[in-house]
């Protein structure tokens, strides 16, 4: 008949074997926790239809947490939040009515149950443990929008008034911000160097856009340039007379004109050298005539007086 304990020793050889190898695995196997901090960014939901949450809030909060450190090491690529819903925390009326919600400014208690975490890390610490929130009444109002210019044309040229398509937006946000607005601008135009109109796409200028909804993203500006005008006087041109006879007098020998125009044109020599008086002495008969004389001027300008208009002109 077998033995049945002739196996006995080398079992307990074996376990005995085997014990400290599993020790060791289990031992190696086992990671210490470690602590970290994390800052999370506080997503503000429900936020009443009549209301709005103003910059002066918590928007984000430091915790300490303590667990495995290869799960805290893939908490560091995730986008974790922290969920405020303003409805419940806020504790409006059982009925569902918002209107209960006041503004004001509220505390509320950071709950560690939203914070997104597997269930093995453990919430050391929260900072602050309240959230600070203000909400204010919302408005809507319409605002008349202004174009500011920066820079100068070029020279001799003028801006006029800009034209803003549309000409007004309407504007939504907190009351307090809305009634404080006097004016709204868009982004200012360069107009440096300008010689001819244009046209330009703009934003509005808001000091804090977030704080604000507007009707209208971009504006389409219009701005004309036009040529700046001015006068000139041209004194003593000789008169030049053409089908002259030989013998022939003229009094006055000169004439003083006025001209008017862009003023990079009349301070141009090229151009203010077209101008001439002249008069044409063709069919004259020897005797004494009363002439006109005639003023050659450049398409740009126009000339506004001309000082004498009538010359004595003698014949023999």
């Amino acid at each position: 008949m077998p033995d049945p304990f002739r196996h006995i020793p080398a079992l307990v050889v074996g376990i005995c074997l085997l014990a400290p190898a599993f020790f060791l695995f289990h031992t190696g196997c086992t990671v210490e926790p470690v602590e970290s901090d994390f800052l999370l960014p506080v997503d503000f939901a429900n936020v009443p239809d009549d209301m709005v949450l103003t910059n002066f809030h918590t928007d984000k909060i430091e915790i300490r947490i303590k667990g495995d450190p290869r799960k805290i090491e893939h908490l560091s690529g995730e986008n974790i939040l922290y969920s405020a819903d303003l409805y419940t925390d806020l504790e409006f009326d059982p009925a569902g009515d918002s209107d209960s919600i006041e503004p004001g400014h509220y505390l509320l208690p950071v709950d560690r149950t939203r914070i997104p975490l597997d269930p093995s890390i453990t919430v050391l610490d929260i900072s602050p443990s309240y959230l600070s929130v203000r909400l204010e009444k919302k408005i809507t109002r319409t605002f008349k929008v202004t174009v500011p210019y920066t820079g100068k044309p070029a020279k001799g040229h003028l801006a006029l008034a800009p034209a803003c398509d549309p000409p007004t937006v309407e504007l939504t946000g907190a009351q307090t911000l809305i009634e404080k607005i006097d004016t709204l601008q868009t982004k200012p135009v360069d107009i440096t160097g300008a010689s001819e109109g244009f046209k330009k796409e703009v934003p509005l200028d808001l000091e804090n856009p977030l704080l604000f909804s507007s009707g209208q993203a971009m504006f389409i500006v219009t701005v004309p340039i036009q040529s700046q005008t001015g006068k000139r006087t041209l004194a003593d041109l000789p008169i030049r007379l053409t089908n002259s006879p030989k013998k022939v007098s003229i009094k006055p020998e000169t004439i003083t004109v006025e001209i008017k125009g862009p003023v990079d044109a009349l301070s141009s020599k090229a151009i203010t050298d077209e101008i001439y008086a002249f008069m044409d002495l063709k069919g004259l008969t020897p005797g004494v005539h009363a002439r006109h004389a005639y003023i050659n001027i450049p398409v740009d300008l126009v000339m506004t007086n001309a000082d004498p208009q009538v010359f004595t002109v003698k014949i023999e």
